[in-house]
């Protein structure tokens, strides 16, 4: 994405955050409009692509290390709560199967989480139950060929042909939205999606600390170096 394409983007994000600031509407509008962004721009970007491979009922690359913005690790809580509000939830024990992923897979980094070959507490069945607000590196983790990906989370060294604009979509509207939360004041990290979940279910008061300007979820972020990723989103903001 060229620099007017990336303002543009952290413009609509910044306009949301303005409107809702202090408002516990903030994390789901920022992290909806979010996903509807990614979506209406992968058809036009997907047109020319084959045919993916991803569909109903394919779980294998749901065993990676999945990160995620603070606004997507709060929507993800609301929905789980409803899950389990429902009898259907109830049964599945949601939040439980949410505690346990997380002591087996908190700490790990990408290649210890992908060998541990753990299946993602939201995989029941073979089929996502969070699928509709799944984050953004899930919607933009895209495969053309079904069969490496079984052969890659069977533990095999084999290469899975992916798809980069779907990649790099995903790229650029995280870092729009990272670059809006951080012209806000708000906590603009990364955080793994299990934990910063499990964190969220325990204390439903971290997003309204987020909100305030807290790093409520700050046990599970992502080192990475902030000063260098700061002044990148500052060049792409440059005119």
């Amino acid at each position: 994405m060229n620099r007017a394409g990336f303002r543009e983007l952290h413009a609509v994000f910044a306009h949301i955050v303005a409107r809702n600031a202090g408002s516990a509407q903030l994390t789901e509008s920022v992290a909806e409009r979010a996903f509807d962004i990614f979506e209406a721009n992968m058809g036009p970007l997907a047109a020319h692509l084959p045919p993916l491979a991803c569909e109903k009922g394919c779980p294998s690359c749901c065993i990676l290390r999945v990160t995620a913005t603070a606004p997507e690790v709060f929507l993800l809580a609301s929905y789980v709560r409803r899950i389990e509000a429902s009898p259907q939830g109830a049964a599945i024990g949601l939040k439980r199967r949410i505690e346990l992923a997380d002591r087996a897979t908190r700490g790990l980094g990408e290649a210890e989480r992908m060998a541990l070959r753990k299946p993602c507490p939201f995989i029941v069945r073979g089929m996502c139950i969070v699928h509709p607000v799944r984050p953004l590196a899930c919607r933009g983790h895209a495969s053309f060929d079904k069969k490496a990906c079984a052969r890659a989370a069977a533990g095999q060294d084999v290469e899975v042909p992916l798809s980069e604009p779907h990649h790099a979509l995903r790229g650029s509207v995280q870092a729009a939205l990272q670059s809006a939360l951080r012209s806000a004041g708000l906590a603009w990290g990364l955080y793994e999606v299990i934990h910063g979940l499990a964190l969220a279910l325990d204390r439903e008061e971290r997003e309204a600390d987020w909100v305030a300007g807290k790093d409520s979820l700050a046990p599970a972020a992502i080192e990475f170096d902030r000063t260098a990723a700061a002044e990148q989103l500052d060049e792409l903001l440059a005119r």
